[in-house]
């Protein structure tokens, strides 16, 4: 490994030679029929479960410096592997293996009056860039969904996460190999300097076709603003819960306290929960008690302590502030048109819930909010892209452009146009 670069000089060269061999790789992946993607794909699958112990090892040794550093509990969490952690990742690539391969698959198809016959079809990306900051199981997601679209991929992990991201990118190259296909096509990049971010934000010459970050705000906020290739991102999880006044008691605490403290450092965590003023004498109560017997720190609005005294007052800034722990701020508002207003004046466009049996404010909150994921009567933990049948996702797209929401196979293609005629000549 190259984990001591000498300068900047010798990264940059480093992360062209980087570039250029995914290059290489992407053009016999794109072509690379479903049968021998999948044979890769499932025998990553083996390589990792044969590889627990080394993966676990590795794992130790990031989990040794993490907590030598100081880092939050939730950072170490995110860091964690266990062995029911990485069979859940295998499972991940096996599912991602089952999946319909969506390279070159017809989209749409349409003849014209003069005999032209049009198609749109799936074809992959190129090159994709990965940033990505503390999980370890996103170098195994993000390897095996560019595999499975046809896409090279540049993995660039955070410094915290390295050994355990080497020992399960081993077993990546291991699969790609076995099937017969370029090892080059994932690649993990061999140095912890910042300068090779820069370096793939740059577009590395040119062949970077996308940037992916997953990661902590500053991460995502430096991608956004330096990267000179397209970026498929979301800056945070600003993820709202609104118990309407129709909602079902029992339903809204379920889904309330798994939205909130199932996992707290996930962008699907809820960051605040909004009731309804009409709800207020039935719903505000229980809620707040069972979140508090969960544990969660609440932060509450003047109208909240006004009949649930003894939480900490919530100021302007709980409403923009992403957690990622056990904390949730809690509001209440008039109804589904106040739960629309402040969604839109606070919300990242993640994911949103509603908890309600009225079929109008359902209606109106599908409508109305405009984010990348909405539910009803269910937690926003299952903005995921394995809970969305994808069997996996490189990360949450919140933007309008291309991907948004979980970005799985199908979003990691483009497509081209196939004209077939019969000779015919434009006048």
């Amino acid at each position: 490994m190259l984990d001591n670069v000498a300068t900047a000089g010798d990264i940059g060269r480093l992360m062209l030679e980087i570039g250029a061999r995914a290059k290489a790789a992407a053009r016999p992946l794109a072509i690379a029929g479903t049968t021998q993607k999948n044979d890769a794909l499932n025998s990553m699958t083996d390589a990792i479960i044969a590889g627990t112990g080394a993966i676990l090892a590795a794992n130790a040794l990031d989990l040794k410096n993490a907590a030598e550093a100081g880092l939050a509990a939730s950072f170490i969490d995110r860091l964690t592997l266990d062995a029911g952690r990485i069979s859940a990742m295998a499972q991940g690539i096996r599912e991602i293996a089952a999946l319909k391969d969506p390279v070159g698959e017809v989209i749409a198809a349409w003849d014209r009056p003069n005999g032209l016959h049009i198609e749109r079809v799936r074809t992959p990306l190129g090159v994709i860039g990965v940033i990505y900051e503390s999980r370890p199981n996103v170098t195994a997601d993000a390897g095996a969904l560019c595999l499975k679209s046809g896409n090279a991929v540049i993995l660039r992990g955070g410094s915290d996460s390295a050994h355990s991201s080497r020992a399960i990118h081993a077993c990546l190259v291991e699969g790609l190999l076995a099937a017969g296909l370029p090892g080059d096509a994932i690649q993990l990049v061999p140095v912890t300097d910042r300068a090779a971010v820069g370096a793939m934000l740059g577009g590395l010459g040119g062949t970077i076709d996308v940037i992916v970050p997953r990661g902590g705000k500053s991460l995502v906020a430096r991608v956004q603003a330096e990267a000179r290739v397209p970026v498929f991102a979301h800056l945070e999880g600003l993820c709202h819960v609104y118990v309407d006044k129709s909602a079902d008691l029992r339903m809204a605490i379920d889904i309330v306290v798994n939205s909130k403290m199932r996992r707290t450092g996930i962008c699907g965590a809820a960051e605040t929960l909004l009731i309804d003023r009409a709800a207020v004498d039935t719903h505000l109560k229980p809620i707040l008690r069972a979140l508090d017997q969960a544990g969660c720190e609440i932060h509450a609005s003047s109208a909240v302590l006004d009949i649930a005294p003894g939480f900490k007052p919530a100021t302007d800034e709980d409403w923009r502030t992403e957690y990622l722990d056990a904390i949730i701020a809690v509001a209440i508002v008039d109804g589904i048109s106040g739960a629309i207003e402040h969604i839109g004046k606070y919300s990242s466009n993640h994911t949103e819930a509603i908890v309600a049996e009225n079929p109008e404010a359902v209606a109106r909150f599908f409508n109305e909010v405009d984010s990348a994921i909405l539910l009803h009567n269910a937690s926003t933990q299952f903005a995921d892209g394995g809970e969305f049948g994808m069997g996996a996702e490189i990360g949450i797209a919140t933007g309008k452009m291309h991907a948004r929401g979980p970005v799985g196979v199908e979003q990691l293609t483009s497509f081209k146009y196939r004209v077939h005629g019969t000779g015919q000549v434009r006048p």
